[in-house]
């Protein structure tokens, strides 16, 4: 190892910016950067809501010309972060149709603007990695409004459907495939990692993000469903005549088919925690807090099989679940041999519930 790069310390104010906002676009996401020591923490948080920006402007409901203007805005933003006293007035003006007020918010001037400050504040590696990635980013979101560049969506019945299963895994690297990418990029430089660790991070890094979206995607089928859209490709919603679509449920051959290509993913994702050296250990239990509660909604799904795609839908793991999570990862942390057999028994179990279907 190398000795860390050099931080400024945030001040009170933007440790407490950090903390509400990370808390109110996603909690569990927030327990995970909650666990990282400083300055990853910093890092990590700013860089999460600076994708949620990115999400928001991909989430409206606006035409392509509006989106590829603030895309720009973005990119302006991430190489000069100055600018947003210029740019986010410009947001307060526009309407932002689609978007929840809460998620407006974060694209005002008032409720934005600290969040470029603390980012112009960051050491310069950390930046142009936070910038790189985002920018990836920015680019691949464009694309989503380009009906002949990958990721291709089609329309079935006011529906839009991802095309096939490169597409799928083209949408799930645009939206956190680059993720892991920017999130292992920031270890590797904070904490001087080389040699064959890194390599192994940056090998599983973009499935490590895959597995997550993959996971979600599952989870939010039926919320996504209700904004007319689905992510899993057409080439195998035809396999089950579209029933998902219409939230008639799917043959158990099929959803394992769904649920076990999210698992391939998972076992990368736990093979990238197994790459973290044990003295990383906040690292660990943040990848942790990852894996294990995405392993347990895959596990929930597979057990309520009978239900997917269908108004009875499974959504997430409960509470009890997810506190189990955090004493399994800390039970965890410095010992791979149980990380291994986690995996291993999870994916065990999840198999057995189609077995004799």
């Amino acid at each position: 190892m190398i000795e860390r790069i050099s931080a400024l310390k945030q001040s009170p104010a933007e440790i407490t910016y950090l903390e509400t906002w990370m808390n109110k676009v996603s909690r569990s996401f927030a327990v995970v950067v909650t666990s990282l020591e400083e300055p990853m923490n910093h890092y990590l948080a700013a860089a999460y809501l600076i994708c949620r920006v990115i999400d928001n402007v991909e989430d409206c409901k606006a035409k392509s010309t509006w989106k590829r203007l603030r895309f720009e805005e973005i990119a302006r933003l991430l190489h000069q972060p100055s600018m947003a006293k210029t740019i986010l007035p410009i947001w307060d003006g526009e309407v932002w149709p689609g978007l929840s007020a809460a998620q407006r918010q974060i694209m005002t001037l008032v409720d934005g603007y600290p969040l470029w400050q603390i980012y112009s504040r960051f050491p310069a590696e950390v930046k142009s990695i936070i910038t790189h990635w985002s920018l990836q980013m920015v680019e691949g979101m464009g694309r989503l409004e380009d009906p002949d560049s990958p990721p291709r969506f089609i329309t079935w019945n006011k529906i839009q459907i991802l095309a096939n299963e490169y597409d799928y895994d083209q949408y799930c690297y645009i939206v956190a495939g680059t993720v892991g990418h920017m999130a292992t990029e920031l270890v590797i430089l904070n904490y001087g990692l080389n040699g064959i660790i890194a390599q192994k991070l940056l090998h599983y890094s973009e499935a490590c993000g895959r597995s997550l979206q993959k996971t979600n995607i599952v989870k939010d089928f039926k919320e996504d469903l209700d904004r007319g859209i689905c992510y899993l490709p057409d080439e195998w919603l035809n396999e089950v005549g579209y029933s998902p679509l219409t939230l008639q449920g799917a043959t158990p051959d099929w959803c394992r088919k769904v649920l076990m290509n999210v698992l391939s993913e998972l076992q990368d994702a736990c093979d990238y925690v197994l790459a973290v050296p044990y003295n990383l250990a906040s690292y660990r239990m943040a990848s942790l807090l990852c894996l294990l509660p995405a392993y347990q909604t895959i596990l929930l799904t597979a057990h309520l099989h009978d239900n997917l795609f269908t108004p009875q839908h499974p959504q997430k793991i409960s509470h009890e679940v997810f506190g189990q999570c955090i004493q399994d990862a800390q039970t965890m942390v410095t010992n791979n041999a149980a990380v291994s057999e986690y995996s291993l028994e999870l994916t065990r179990a999840v198999e057995a519930t189609f077995v004799g279907l």
